[in-house]
């Protein structure tokens, strides 16, 4: 509000819309035209039915503008940040895929000589262009969306793909289970807090917690498969049985989850002590709160107050953890896969990595880091969904 004088004395406010306010009714005037240019010809809707539409569309975006263009474009920057580490990185390492190749073949036996005349003309990578020139080439195609080839000439996303379900499949079972099993546990030693159960389960958590998911994947391999027995580790390793063919029935689906039980079991046996914890803790704040004695006070049974008073607002502040857990968990999975001969990302990166194919390298950290900061970008937009004072902090913060 501004207030200005008039010339009978009179003082009078108008408002002053800030630049933030012009960004928005563009940003609302933008979505607005676009989104009713696209629904006409695509949808095959009346006028009215696409100005009303384009009308809710554009005004969601610039009620969430602020909010969401800040997230979206720190995370856009980072995974910019990140591309560009990685390829320099990648070619720290010693060797180059050329010179893999010939040790490989000089070691099988052929001459150097042959070994390098068929590892040039097998593999399509130029060592001898400059390191800024292949740079600026990759970062390029990474803006056009091409993530390159690997050195079999096979194209990286195809690759990835072959690969990355099988990753999403364990980490996501492992996540189901380790969340569910973890929130019942933390309620459970909140409400027992101070007990034998609250003693036992943290001491447990507390210590499965400390130990990373690679040694956990050890030990059920030496405890579990060696000295117990309970499973033949030549059988269990791999994604599924040799001869099975991969398709939506029964038989496979039943043969993967089978496959897959000693991933999920290492990820959900280092991961529920933790999910463990941190829902006692955030239940125990959420029982001293002035709403549950209000709501005892009014004599509601304890089943309703843990539900719908202290069980709602003690998730409340998990969604981020659990959003970014799943990212991290994803990248984490290198060394697990390596172990089971799981073949999904971390595998082929440990693949990739033994013959510097570059290309595969780059796209397979890439991807794990578009993984990781898209679950953080959904942590931040379901946290600012659930709790609308983050959001209105974020726009002030913004403006």
């Amino acid at each position: 509000m501004v207030a200005t004088e008039t010339d009978d004395g009179h003082v009078t406010a108008r408002r002053r819309r800030s630049f933030g306010g012009w960004v928005r009714f563009g940003l609302w005037c933008l979505v607005w035209g676009a989104t009713a240019v696209i629904l006409l010809p695509v949808l095959d809707l009346g006028w009215i039915s696409a100005v009303t539409i384009a009308t809710f569309i554009a005004s969601m975006t610039c009620y969430w503008g602020a909010y969401i263009t800040k997230r979206v474009a720190r995370s856009v920057l980072a995974i910019g940040i990140v591309a560009s580490a990685v390829f320099f990185m990648v070619r720290l390492l010693p060797g180059n895929p050329v010179d893999v190749a010939i040790a490989r073949l000089t070691a099988e036996g052929v001459p150097y000589e042959q070994a390098a005349a068929q590892a040039a003309a097998f593999y399509s990578f130029d060592a001898s262009a400059p390191l800024w020139q292949q740079y600026l080439e990759y970062m390029w195609a990474l803006l056009n969306g091409d993530f390159g080839t690997t050195l079999t000439h096979v194209p990286v996303l195809e690759k990835i793909g072959h690969h990355l379900p099988w990753t999403l499949f364990s980490v996501g079972i492992a996540l189901i289970i380790s969340v569910s099993i973890g929130l019942f546990l933390g309620m459970v030693m909140a409400y027992r807090r101070g007990g034998a159960i609250d003693h036992t389960i943290s001491a447990v958590g507390s210590a499965l917690h400390a130990i990373p998911n690679y040694l956990m994947a050890l030990m059920i391999v030496v405890v579990g498969g060696v000295q117990l027995k309970l499973f033949t580790l030549a059988d269990i390793r791999g994604t599924y049985t040799a001869g099975q063919t991969p398709g939506l029935t029964m038989e496979f689906i039943q043969d993967a989850l089978y496959h897959a039980t000693l991933p999920v079991l290492a990820y959900v046996l280092t991961t529920v002590g933790t999910w463990a914890l941190i829902m006692k803790a955030s239940t125990t704040q959420a029982l001293g709160e002035d709403y549950v004695m209000v709501a005892r006070a009014r004599g509601l049974s304890g089943g309703r107050i843990g539900t719908m008073y202290v069980g709602r607002n003690a998730v409340l502040p998990l969604v981020a953890q659990i959003a970014t857990q799943a990212g991290f968990v994803v990248g984490g999975a290198i060394f697990v896969e390596i172990i089971f001969a799981y073949n999904g990302v971390g595998y082929a990166l440990y693949s990739a990595l033994n013959d510097r194919d570059y290309a595969l390298i780059q796209g397979l950290l890439l991807v794990i880091t578009i993984t990781v900061v898209f679950a953080n970008l959904i942590a931040d937009l379901s946290y600012g969904l659930l709790d609308p004072r983050i959001r209105t902090v974020g726009d002030k913060e913004d403006s």
